[in-house]
């Protein structure tokens, strides 16, 4: 009997530990409680993240949903891999994450929304090279609220019931409690907390709106308004419903004997400035965009603590790839966390489309954005020559509410972030860009001493 369950320690010690990326859509990272979200919305991501390995300053590449998937999926920024906006399909010459740990042995499956395809139902080869598939090209599009529409592998379509949520995670525990038996990658791939296109608006469950409405208001939305008045109660109520779906799953692990033996990443593609920046959602590199909530847990992550240096979503796939103990192509553009962080970058770099051509890149302080002078968001996937936009000092003003650029006191911090920024543009596009710093002379703010500059 002792050699038996010796054995069977040693067989669990042996395996490749399973991977799931809980990944959400268009989530803030304020709505978590371990960024101060008082509403008590997410109890198990930060209890996950309180255990696990929490990234306090984590960043999309990318503040739309195609492009920040393909940067998830490959490990690539959206020039690279060519889908620098929505409706571009990831070619299949670019490497995803199934096929890594495919090559490594592992079962692999996608469940929820790609937004990577030509067309709903997704083509076999336009799936990214995942064994199993439950999915829609445009989730928002194919399912409502209590109507979740999706395809198999072979374009079938499933109707799952259930508020949509709770659809897909039963889904996913089925696929968890059918592959067990070997290592498993699942994709999870939530439309919530994204708002349902036909109707502009935040559906949660019956119920919960009313729980969240009028209760709480971030800063930045109390100040600029927006449609967070009318929107911001169905809102939470999602991510409420999203975070109880975490906690299911990671119940249904622990009862089938996998908690111990599984990597979980939750993150989003992006956040959600309600209309505060730009007459939509999103496609701004302000913090309510770029910032997302991001936490991994599991074997090489539990009791990791609490990252402080600045890391983005293109340093994931290298992330989970180190984790299982899996080579990373060199191809990968980011970097993974697990690697010590020598010589780690104090700054991220963000590319916008659809609204306008624009790059920024960010430090823990400031924030430095330009537009393209002459350029189409969505036909233009970079430019040569760039306009400062904006220059911000989120040390003192982390709502974003002044912009410094023009002013006298900070022409040396929009030169030096200018630098860094065109050095991200040449690495990453392969291209020697400029930028036409603000002719305005405005006075008024304190001067920014030197070695103020780069912090």
């Amino acid at each position: 009997m002792r050699g038996l369950v010796l054995g069977c320690i040693i067989e669990i010690m042996n395996k490749k530990p399973n991977v799931i990326v809980f990944f959400t859509d268009q989530q803030r990272w304020d709505t978590t409680g371990i960024h101060g979200n008082p509403l008590e919305l997410t109890p198990n991501f930060d209890r996950l993240a309180q255990g696990g390995t929490h990234c306090f300053y984590a960043f999309t590449s990318q503040p739309v949903c195609a492009p920040a998937r393909a940067c998830l999926q490959t490990g690539k920024y959206a020039t690279t891999t060519g889908v620098y906006r929505n409706g571009i399909t990831l070619g299949s010459e670019h490497k995803t994450l199934a096929h890594c740990f495919k090559e490594a042995g592992y079962n692999t499956g996608y469940i929820g929304k790609w937004h990577l395809a030509s067309k709903d139902p997704v083509p076999r080869d336009e799936q990214g090279s995942y064994d199993f598939w439950l999915g829609a090209n445009a989730l928002e599009h194919t399912s409502d609220t209590y109507k979740t529409i999706m395809y198999d592998k072979d374009g079938k379509e499933v109707f799952l019931p259930g508020y949509r949520v709770d659809a897909m995670t039963d889904a996913a525990i089925r696929y968890v409690d059918e592959h067990k038996e070997n290592p498993f990658f699942l994709f999870l791939s939530y439309l919530e907390p994204h708002h349902q296109n036909h109707v502009d608006d935040y559906p949660p469950p019956d119920g919960y709106r009313q729980r969240y409405t009028g209760r709480w208001v971030p800063g930045d939305l109390a100040s600029l308004g927006g449609s967070s008045a009318w929107h911001l109660g169905g809102y939470f109520g999602m991510v409420k419903r999203l975070d109880e779906a975490l906690g299911r799953l990671m119940d249904a692990l622990k009862s089938m004997g996998e908690i111990e033996n599984t990597i979980v990443l939750f993150t989003t593609d992006h956040g959600n400035h309600f209309k505060t920046r730009n007459n939509e959602y999103k496609r701004s590199c302000h913090e309510a965009s770029i910032r997302i909530p991001l936490a991994l847990w599991g074997p090489g992550f539990n009791d990791g603590g609490c990252v402080s240096d600045l890391v983005s979503l293109v340093d994931m796939p290298p992330t989970l790839l180190d984790a299982a103990g899996l080579p990373i192509p060199k191809e990968m553009e980011g970097r993974s966390i697990l690697d010590g962080r020598k010589d780690w970058p104090d700054d991220v770099f963000i590319q916008i489309s659809e609204s306008q051509v624009g790059r920024a890149v960010r430090t823990k302080r400031w924030k430095y954005g330009v537009t393209a002078a002459n350029g189409n968001g969505w036909s233009d996937k970079d430019a040569q020559v760039y306009t400062e936009q904006y220059l911000y000092d989120l040390e003192y003003d982390p709502h974003e509410q002044v912009n410094l650029t023009g002013y006298a006191s900070h022409k040396e911090v929009s030169k030096k972030m200018g630098e860094r920024l065109l050095a991200y543009i040449e690495k990453v596009e392969g291209k020697k860009a400029s930028i036409n710093q603000s002719s305005e002379v405005k006075s008024g703010q304190r001067i920014v001493s030197p070695d103020e500059v780069l912090k």
